[in-house]
């Protein structure tokens, strides 16, 4: 396990929030006494929310870590839309309570990095993954696997970062984005991927292995032997047929030939 996280405990994004709350709160309590308690309770809740904490990193090779805090709302084969092929899905809701940083899943290469505008719906519903404001990861592993991960905004969430790019690489566990106040988060893996999470679990950024991720795609399977031969005996049949015909059609000639010699050799005598 690695807990080597370069990062402050409060996210860097969580300050100015932080920060303008308490002098409010400050202010309020000297002018309005408790009249300033609803800041104080504002102040609390973005210190809880953008906390950013350290976590056990696995470093098994072909784990697939989960990228947030939160709940598994689905695990099903889909489409990926960001490449056009069959993936296993899995997708992590976060409530406003949820750590909100997103950390990279594997080691490897982002190959491209997608920005979508959207709507702003309930991020646990199915079609918040393409219709929400979103923010799509296209990655390659060390081993050459391709996996795509996504920050999907919420209902209150109005704010996606990412800060990787095209050619940069992402080191397992390390922050490579954050969204603000509710959101969810959809992994694209390769369909021989097995999930180790089911739908309702609650999982950690880091911490939780999503799935089982082969370093290497399986072998295509060998394509059948053209049935030709079977096909030429097939077509040979007929042939031997015919010939077999032709052959009796002869014998009957022959005969019919003779017997007529036969017959005009006999008037011939009389």
């Amino acid at each position: 396990m690695n807990r080597f996280y370069p990062h402050p405990v409060i996210a860097l994004e969580g300050w100015p929030f932080i920060i303008a709350g308490l002098i409010v709160s400050l202010l309020l309590s000297f002018c309005c006494g408790w009249w300033s308690l609803p800041f104080w309770l504002f102040t609390l809740f973005a210190v809880q929310f953008f906390r950013d904490p350290a976590r056990d990193i696995p470093q098994d090779p072909d784990a697939v870590l989960c990228p947030a805090d939160g709940r598994i709302v689905v695990v099903e084969r889909a489409t990926d839309p960001f490449r056009q092929t069959e993936a296993l899905k899995i997708s992590v809701f976060m409530n406003v309570f949820n750590v909100h940083s997103q950390r990279a899943p594997v080691d490897g290469t982002v190959t491209r990095v997608e920005y979508f505008r959207g709507k702003f719906l309930n991020a646990a519903l199915d079609k918040a993954s393409t219709e929400n404001e979103r923010n799509a990861v296209l990655a390659t592993t060390r081993s050459g696997r391709d996996i795509t991960f996504v920050q999907v905004a919420g209902l209150v969430a109005r704010r996606v970062l990412c800060y990787v790019q095209a050619g940069e690489p992402i080191v397992r566990g390390e922050r490579y984005g954050f969204i603000r106040f509710g959101s969810r988060v959809d992994v694209y893996l390769p369909l021989d991927a097995q999930a180790t999470v089911s739908i309702g679990d609650k999982v950690k950024a880091s911490e939780t292995i999503l799935a089982r991720l082969p370093l290497t795609a399986p072998a295509a399977e060998t394509p059948a032997a053209p049935a030709s031969a079977p096909a030429a005996t097939t077509a040979a049949m007929p042939a031997e047929a015919t010939a077999a015909q032709t052959d009796e059609q002869q014998i009957v000639l022959a005969a019919a030939e003779r017997a007529q010699a036969a017959a005009e050799t006999v008037m011939k005598q009389e």
